[in-house]
């Protein structure tokens, strides 16, 4: 159901409701104040667009990131609409319905723009991956095996199929992560389905597993310059409130398992590797406050991340949080500076 009072999105609000870190020549005593952990700091956090609408549309819902190729933010929201943001004020500029063949919405969930401008878009629902023009006409569907369907025609189960989307370094190689693991797979195994690019048009690739930590899922991944990838892991416990952790993912020497029907662990496997950079509860909550339990107050139900910039194996990150449209979640922008 959808929130009755909402706030108007105004330049001031944008101003006030985000947290700023210092700059100038103290600039790497606040990176050290503001450490999550070695590798991950956290910069600011922005509770700007939270409950807020645009266009008659309601800002939040959002499940997925990406860095337009004019440099705005195309943030996707899970019911069918995709916004564009301004980089620097997170303000909405326009926003675009999504639909599906039959104009009915989807339950829109990963986004990568393209280089020609096209946007891929995940609906977890089938599962399915549609390619939409800027402007919301569907152009393309790509294929997807039987067995990451929805039960009762794959083995997926509902509501944990493509929940993360993004294309490889040189854009030849699409990959989706499944949130959680099919039926007849260890609890703690997901897997990661690519697609190779032939000309205007994605073939199925290679399917990699992913180790996912005990009790959570994976909302998104990104890749790195070099080939690798960013996997956040997300998990809810009533009344404790949200885990999340952000993972650096090294997929290059994995097995291939499209064609193992059952990943339980077997020696003949090798799964993708992974090293933690940070769990998130041990990020500084810089005034933060949440509006239910939450080990730290800065947490919340994270899904969305993008890479919107790297220099000399330090990238800057961006992780948004999706409120569901509930008043005791949160619609909030974390900025990270991540080294790998």
């Amino acid at each position: 159901m959808r929130l009755r009072t909402v706030l108007a999105t105004t330049t001031a609000a944008l101003a006030a409701a985000t947290c700023l870190s210092a700059a100038g020549p103290a600039g790497a005593a606040v990176q050290q104040r503001h450490a999550c952990s070695p590798s991950v700091s956290l910069d600011r956090f922005s509770d700007a667009l939270d409950k807020t609408t645009y266009e008659n549309t309601f800002v939040g819902n959002l499940s997925a990131l990406a860095v337009d190729r004019d440099g705005s933010l195309a943030a996707l929201s899970d019911r069918s609409a995709l916004f564009d943001l301004d980089a620097r004020t997170l303000a909405p500029r326009s926003v675009v319905p999504l639909a599906d063949e039959s104009g009915a919405a989807l339950d829109s969930e990963g986004l990568v723009v393209d280089r020609d401008g096209t946007r891929l878009v995940t609906s977890e629902t089938e599962p399915s991956i549609r390619r939409y023009s800027a402007d919301g006409r569907i152009l393309d569907r790509l294929p997807v095996p039987a067995s990451l369907q929805v039960a009762p025609k794959g083995r997926a189960v509902s509501n944990g199929t493509f929940e993360g989307l993004t294309l490889l370094p040189g854009g030849r190689t699409l990959l989706a992560s499944m949130e959680y693991a099919l039926s007849g797979d260890s609890a703690g195994i997901v897997r990661f389905q690519t697609w190779q690019r032939h000309g205007k048009t994605f073939r199925l690739g290679a399917q990699y597993a992913y180790p996912v930590d005990a009790g959570l899922g994976v909302p998104e991944v990104q890749a790195t310059p070099d080939g690798r990838l960013l996997v956040l892991e997300r998990g809810f416990t009533a009344g404790v409130g949200n885990t999340v952790r952000l993972y650096l993912a090294d997929p290059r020497r994995a097995t291939d398992t499209g064609g193992v029907e059952n990943l339980t662990g077997q020696s003949g496997v090798r799964l993708i590797k992974k090293t933690l950079l940070t769990d998130l509860v041990t990020c500084p909550s810089l005034g933060a406050t949440a509006k239910q339990p939450q080990p730290n107050p800065l947490l919340d139900n994270i899904e969305g991340m993008a890479v919107t910039g790297h220099e000399k194996g330090r990238l800057k990150v961006l992780l948004v949080s999706d409120d569901n449209q509930n008043a005791v979640q949160t619609t909030r922008f974390y900025h990270l500076r991540v080294r790998i």
